[in-house]
Order: C-alpha cells, then sequence, then structure tokens
C-alpha cells in the first residue's frame, strides 16, 4: 500500500517565439509552454506520475495555479485506491461542486483536472510496466465503459451503445496490436506550414516532408486570400500532385467569410479546413460544411468537454474530429470523445504539436485502433517537429509513420534538466 504524498507543478516555457514556430492567424507569436505536474507516492519502486496541460506563454501561471487547487483533492489518498478506479477518481474531481462552477466542465480548472488525471495514468501505466496505448487496450469493453462520464450524452451515446462498439471491436484486437507494433501509425505534418516561415523555408520543409514518407502536410491561412492562394501554390509545387494539402485558419473567420475563402482555394483540392471560425460554434461549423463541401470540416482541439463533441456530431458540423490530450479533462474524457466518433462514423486525426501533445496523443490513437474504432481509414495523428528532445520518450517517425511506443507510461514525462533549464521566472527564461 501507498499514499500520494506530493502535487508538484512547474511552470515550463520554451521561447518558440524568437523563430516562430507555432505562428498562425490567430496566434502570431506563441512561446510553446506547458503547466507542468508531477504526482509522488511514497512507494518503495519510486515512480511518479508525469502530466501537464498547454499553453502558448503568459497565463501559463494561471494554468500551473490551477493545478494546484486540486492538491488537497489528492495528497494523502491511497495510490492504489485512486489508480484502482480511475471512473471515479475522474467523477471526484469533475463533480467537486465549488470548482465545477468555475467552469462548469470547462475552461482553466478542467483542464487542470486534465493534467492531473493524465499525470495518474501516466503513474499507473508504469506500474503495469506497459505503454499507456496497451494498457487501455487490454481493458474489457466493461472497464472501458466505466472510465466514461455519460451524463448529458445519453440522448446520443449510452453505455449500451458504448459497450456495443467495444465488443464489436474485441475480434482481431490482437492482430491490430501487432500490427502497430510493426508499422507504426499513420501521421501527417505542420512542420513546414506556419505563418511566419519564409517563401523559402516552407518549401523546403515541404519537400523535407515527402522525402521523409508523409503524404499529407498542413498549412496555416486566414490573414490573406490572395497570400494563402500564393503559398498553398509553392507547396504545391514543392510536394508534387499526390500529396494532400489540408489548411488550418486557427478561428480566423466568420461564417460567410470561411465559406468564401475555403470555395476560393477550391482548385488546390484540400484535404480538410481546420477550425475556420468559433470553436464554440456548433451551427456556424454546420453551416461551413454544407457551404464549402466536399471539402471536409476539421476541428475539436479547442473543444472543452465531451458535451461539445456530442452537438458537432449530431449537427454533421465536423467531418474529421480532432481530439486533443490536454484541452478537456483527461484521458477518461477523451475515451468518450472515441467512442462519440465510432457511434457517428468519423475519424479521428488528434491535434499534435505543442508540448508534448505529440508524445501524449499517440496513445489514444493507437488504443482507438485496438479497441474502439478497429480501424484506420484515413485517420492520422498530427505530427510537428518541435521539443520532442526534451521528454524522456520522445515520438520517432519513420516512413511517416509515428513509431508505436513500447515503454511504459503515458510519454509524459518531461527530462529534469529541461524542466529546470525552461522554468519560468518573473525576469523571464533562466
Amino acid at each position: 500500500m501507498s499514499t500520494i504524498i506530493a502535487l508538484e507543478t512547474t511552470d515550463v516555457r520554451f521561447p518558440t517565439s524568437k523563430s516562430l514556430d507555432g505562428s498562425d492567424a490567430m496566434n502570431t507569436d506563441p512561446d510553446y509552454s506547458a503547466a507542468y505536474v508531477r504526482i509522488r507516492t511514497d512507494a518503495v519502486d519510486g515512480l511518479t506520475g508525469h502530466g501537464f496541460t498547454f499553453t502558448i506563454g503568459r497565463g501559463n501561471d494561471v494554468q500551473a495555479a490551477a493545478i494546484e487547487a486540486l492538491a488537497d483533492r489528492l495528497v494523502g489518498r491511497n495510490a492504489e485506491e485512486v489508480l484502482a478506479d480511475m471512473g471515479a477518481t475522474w467523477r471526484g474531481f469533475v463533480y467537486d461542486s465549488p470548482l465545477r462552477w468555475l467552469g462548469p466542465e470547462k475552461g482553466v480548472m478542467h483542464m487542470a483536472i486534465g493534467a492531473v488525471v493524465n499525470a495518474l495514468w501516466d503513474l499507473k501505466a508504469k506500474r503495469a510496466g506497459q505503454p499507456l496505448w496497451q494498457l487501455l487496450a487490454g481493458m474489457s469493453p466493461e472497464e472501458i465503459v466505466s472510465l466514461v462520464d455519460f451524463r448529458y450524452l445519453t440522448d446520443a451515446l449510452t453505455p449500451d451503445d458504448a459497450l456495443a462498439i467495444l465488443k464489436r471491436a474485441q475480434p482481431g484486437r490482437s492482430e491490430r496490436e501487432a500490427a502497430l507494433l510493426d508499422s507504426g501509425y499513420p501521421a501527417y505534418t505542420t512542420t513546414p506550414g506556419w505563418l511566419g516561415y519564409d517563401d523559402a523555408k516552407l518549401t523546403r520543409l515541404s519537400r523535407e516532408a515527402v522525402a521523409a514518407g508523409f503524404t499529407q502536410i498542413k498549412l496555416k491561412v486566414g490573414n490573406d486570400p490572395d497570400e494563402d492562394n500564393r503559398r498553398l501554390r509553392l507547396a504545391r509545387e514543392a510536394v508534387g500532385p499526390d500529396i494532400r494539402i489540408a489548411v488550418d485558419a486557427n478561428q480566423r473567420w466568420d461564417v460567410g467569410q470561411a465559406i468564401e475563402w475555403i470555395n476560393g482555394l477550391a482548385e488546390f483540392d484540400l484535404a480538410w479546413v481546420e477550425e475556420p471560425t468559433s470553436p464554440d460554434d456548433v451551427l456556424g461549423h454546420a453551416a461551413i460544411a454544407r457551404g464549402i463541401a466536399p471539402v471536409p470540416v476539421a476541428t475539436g482541439e479547442h473543444m472543452s468537454n465531451r458535451v461539445m463533441f456530442k452537438q458537432f456530431l449530431q449537427a454533421d458540423a465536423l467531418q474529421v474530429m480532432q481530439i486533443d490530450s490536454a484541452r478537456v479533462a483527461g484521458i477518461n474524457e477523451n475515451i468518450a470523445a472515441l467512442l462519440l466518433a465510432a457511434k457517428f462514423g468519423v475519424r479521428v486525426c488528434p491535434h499534435a504539436g505543442g508540448v508534448g501533445l505529440c508524445e501524449a496523443v499517440q496513445h489514444l490513437s493507437m488504443f482507438d485502433y485496438v479497441a474502439v474504432s478497429g480501424q484506420l481509414d484515413g485517420r492520422m495523428i498530427e505530427y510537428v517537429d518541435h521539443l520532442h528532445e526534451h521528454f524522456v520518450t520522445p515520438v520517432r517517425i519513420e516512413n511517416g509513420n509515428y513509431v508505436t511506443p513500447t515503454a511504459p507510461g503515458a510519454g509524459t514525462e518531461m527530462l529534469p534538466d529541461s524542466i529546470d533549464a525552461y522554468t519560468f521566472r518573473p525576469d523571464g527564461i533562466a
């Protein structure tokens, strides 16, 4: 038996604004950051759970403070009991009414819960000696269903629906797991596409992406239609006719503007348009989807909770679901999103990049393939070549695929030297 003895937070920020990595039409000079949490126990194995919430600089201290506000809900508790029933643990955080009032179930507090929940999953997987995707995929359908909060979902997805989806995927689990370990999981890359990059860098990185085996790249758009047209033409010339190109507006447009803008780019045969308008505007996204068909609408990285995913799917407002490992309240709520996607027959192509998002979200996609959807059908994970060197088990890409992780844990543990070097102080990064 062991006791949780500490929940430690750190404000970690990387100066990516200096090179304009991550720059887009809405976020022109982000500093990729992590409100980072470590959960320690008094167990003799010395294992710790690591998690984070991704931000883009100023305000990361606010997010870290929200994580700290959860310490009294966890420190002093029996670790085995907490980890044994992660469904009950999740509800214990989310149902805390004074903290829930700050959302409810959205925003800084909800993301803080996600960081802590993900750290607990990291600890659980390490104790099991398995990568998180394999731990989740090895659970029975009943165990997986017990992780999900179906409150507000049952008009679209009931526990019986979820159980049927998971049981339908049971045949072939071991074969799909073997295929993952052999070939990995498909990826696409946004590395060439940041708006702050000049033409030479855009062209060079686009060609490098093709050489590395990627079959899709993504470009940021939304400042000027003529400039977007010119940059897309450069990218198309660089990658050739067979590589798909997606675009991402990062919430830049009104509904009518989005329809006009994307239809003006029709000649480029877009793989999808991402976040064309406010991430909360269900009906706006539905109107855009109708107005730009057959170009798919992709969104989800800023959806605040499972209820928003439900509504977007019910309204046929997205054709590509983009879950994010650090936006909702952790692994449990993302499993709810994956089950909703399976119910509505929508493919999942997660948002990644940032700080550690690639390392974290790959586990969800691989779990989805093995135990939920049972198929790839055009699914892929975003990849951005930034900041992986700061993690204990960084992602690896081979032939345009994520190499399936085999190290125990959730991939969320950052190197101590990196934490120390990039901890934010009031006078800057020291």
